[in-house]
């Protein structure tokens, strides 16, 4: 069997876990960019994004596990079904969010997740976070409100509603990853990501990535894999070291990053909204980080 682990939940330095979220954030970000080269319909889309993104995830829990893998399964207990039912359910909400208002609302109501978090994780817990964290919150709530305020438009009350049930249901995810994190969560995460291919598949048209352009299921397997089951992984495994809302402000960062990287593959030059708002989410980030750096937590 296979012992080797990202993180072990013992270590009482965060750099481990912040390191991870980080790149969870970067991997999640990517999905501009895969959704500019796939040919499909969002559907589609995202029935193999979840096949695939589960495919990765077990790949990686198999590996670890061995003959254990069953077992680690069991171990997830009715908080690991509850932290894969969130998942499955935000994203269903996402989409349909998407479908219902501006973006740019959802994007604005998702950067409440750091506060939403800390609420959750203080009345479930009685956890309560540094100011350090919260004071960061704040300052990265302002990044995202000034790269996305410009383009809000006239959003519909019941996409909002969805976007904020959307981030509820990402901050509980998080909080029963951090409850939880004596155990392992990641065939949590890949029960997620399969569910997730389940919901959709009624309105998914599987056979189209057999006859669009010959890239586009090397590029679904890609978007599964590298964007959805390895942003799921690391964060999975990033938020059982660090705290719930320090995890959700770090997510803080694909915001930015995502519009970076569309302008770096497809030339598009973002907005100067966009740079100003990026900017001052990475600094409320590292910001946060310094501070932790200091007091040697």
């Amino acid at each position: 069997m296979t012992t080797l682990a990202l993180g072990h939940p013992a270590d009482d330095r965060p750099w481990r876990g912040i390191v991870l979220v980080v790149l969870s954030a970067v991997a999640f970000s990517t999905a501009g960019f895969f959704t500019r080269l796939i040919e499909v319909d969002v559907w589609t889309m995202l029935f193999w994004r979840g096949q695939f993104g589960a495919a990765f995830i077990a790949a990686w829990v198999v590996w670890q596990y061995g003959a254990d893998s069953l077992a680690a399964l069991q171990r997830i207990g009715w908080l690991g079904l509850a932290a894969a039912g969130c998942s499955t359910a935000a994203t269903i909400c996402f989409i349909h969010a998407l479908r219902e208002t501006a973006v740019a609302d959802v994007l604005v109501i998702n950067a409440t997740a750091p506060f939403i978090t800390a609420g959750l994780a203080w009345a479930w817990t009685g956890a309560r976070e540094r100011w350090s964290t919260l004071v960061a919150s704040g300052v990265a709530l302002v990044g995202v409100a000034v790269t996305v305020i410009p383009a809000i438009g006239a959003g519909r009350l019941w996409g909002n509603f969805l976007a904020l049930i959307m981030t509820v249901l990402i901050s509980a995810m998080m909080v029963l990853i951090r409850r939880q994190r004596a155990v392992d969560m990641l065939p949590a995460s890949a029960l997620s990501a399969l569910l997730c291919a389940v919901v959709v598949w009624p309105w998914a048209d599987p056979a189209a990535a057999f006859t669009a352009t010959g890239w586009t299921f090397v590029n679904l397997a890609f978007f599964g894999t590298c964007q959805f089951g390895l942003g799921l992984l690391l964060l999975t495994v990033g938020t059982r070291l660090i705290s719930a809302t320090r995890s959700a402000l770090i997510g803080a960062l694909e915001t930015p990053l995502a519009p970076a990287l569309v302008w770096l593959a497809f030339g598009e030059v973002p907005a100067p909204a966009t740079a100003i708002g990026g900017a001052i989410v990475l600094a409320a980030v590292v910001g946060d980080v310094l501070i932790i750096r200091e007091a040697k937590v």
